[in-house]
């Protein structure tokens, strides 16, 4: 059984990227870890996360505690969605933004590939 062959990378400028990108001649590909790193660190979400959820157990310790669990679920629940969305969010970025678009390529967070075999 022969394995498929190796996609190798393409080298784009940031306006060819564009242009192929919404000619649909390009696939491109994300780390789901690394995307989710990288927009945590924009986002700072670990700051964001932590006030949250020191509300929410003040909230529960002052005996509303219904609404404090809720503060709690919505400090955990929502980091993990802004995470999980994180591709959507950076081919976003790195249409709009050529610095954006080289620094995910140098991290190795995406990848372009071409849509037709070589």
């Amino acid at each position: 059984m022969a394995s498929p062959p190796a996609v190798l990378p393409l080298s784009l400028s940031h306006r060819e990227f564009v242009t192929a990108f919404h000619n649909a001649s390009i696939i491109v590909n994300f780390d789901p870890k690394g995307a989710a790193r990288v927009l945590s660190a924009q986002l700072l979400l670990p700051l964001f996360m932590m006030p949250v959820l020191g509300l929410g157990v003040a909230l529960a310790l002052v005996g509303w505690v219904w609404a404090g669990l809720l503060v709690i679920a919505l400090g955990i629940v929502v980091p993990r969605l802004i995470k999980r969305s994180a591709p959507r969010f950076l081919i976003q970025q790195a249409l709009e933004d050529e610095t954006v678009y080289q620094n995910l390529l140098r991290t190795n967070v995406m990848q372009v590939v071409s849509r037709e075999p070589a």
